[in-house]
């Protein structure tokens, strides 16, 4: 893993259901995510925030909303994470909603393709994120990313990693899930995807759940982490804009993060879905820098 992490700021909402995840990176900022990670001795660069066009607000059209300016934010995105990658850097993406995802792991993906590594995706969320135009009920893009990710989504958000799908299903793990839309259980099972319910984790546990999650993860691999902080209990973390009840304990998150760490193969990493407008005292993104900082390997003793 490199030493020197790349903070990329990507402030826009425009995939997202309700304003206000825009002012994400910022919140970050006001945190102290690049001072906390300093404090663990690692090297960090703010590299600012990347510009796109402003949210039009409007209704969905043909099943998406927001599609021009969805593209145009990812391929700013996909450009930064492709410099940072190499650079020799681990690309930290601030968002934003997660339709950021598709831009970022897009990237990623081709990075991995040129370089021979093997690329797995741990995707942190609530939400499964794999509807399509098709089905989904709002049309809106932060509910896409992995289906345009998989190459199932609008022509011109797919095949941006040289090859039509960025990953295959076998390369992600979805952990905290427990909202899922009806058609997406469909989706979810016809594409056979790999998902770890909050059911699971109560039945199994987060030691459990993580091993089987890592026990195939070698040093070839990247290490992909997509974080959405819904996938967090709202009472934890109140500053989202897609809350649902019932996510793992801070304790649980913890303990899913260190054992990413313990991999030493953490590659690139996203933080999305922050949102100011609804937090108390900025308590989600300060919980957002606490778990970062788990996931670069600041655990309580030296193991």
């Amino acid at each position: 893993m490199s030493s020197r992490i790349s903070l990329i700021g990507a402030p826009t909402d425009v995939g997202a259901s309700v304003r206000g995840a825009g002012m994400g990176p910022d919140a970050l900022r006001v945190a102290g995510l690049m001072e906390a990670l300093r404090a663990h001795r690692l090297e960090v660069v703010d590299r600012g925030n990347l510009a796109g066009p402003p949210n039009p607000w409007q209704a969905a059209q043909q099943g998406l909303r927001h599609l021009d300016e969805v593209v145009a934010w990812n391929r700013a995105v996909f450009a930064a994470v492709d410099q940072a990658l190499a650079g020799g850097d681990v690309p930290l993406l601030m968002g934003g909603d997660h339709c950021l995802a598709i831009g970022s792991i897009s990237a990623v993906a081709r990075h991995c393709r040129t370089t021979g590594k093997h690329l797995r995706v741990v995707w942190l969320d609530a939400h499964t994120d794999v509807n399509t135009e098709a089905i989904s009920p709002t049309g809106n893009l932060h509910g896409m990313p992995v289906a345009c990710l998989l190459g199932h989504g609008p022509q011109a958000l797919v095949g941006w990693s040289g090859t039509r799908a960025a990953i295959g299903p076998d390369q992600i793990d979805f952990i905290g899930i427990r909202s899922v839309d009806a058609d997406e259980k469909q989706a979810i099972r016809q594409l056979g995807l790999q998902v770890f319910d909050m059911r699971h984790l109560d039945e199994h546990g987060m030691r459990n759940t993580m091993a089987e999650v890592l026990q195939d993860v070698h040093e070839d691999t990247h290490l992909h982490v997509s974080f959405d902080l819904d996938c967090l209990d709202p009472l934890d973390a109140p500053g989202v804009g897609t809350g649902v009840r019932g996510g793992p304990t801070y304790r649980e998150m913890q303990l899913c993060m260190e054992m990413i760490a313990d991999t030493g193969q953490l590659g690139s990493l996203d933080v999305v879905e922050i949102n100011p407008a609804l937090d108390v005292r900025n308590r989600t993104a300060e919980l957002a820098v606490e778990f970062v900082q788990s996931l670069f390997g600041a655990s309580t003793l030296a193991r």
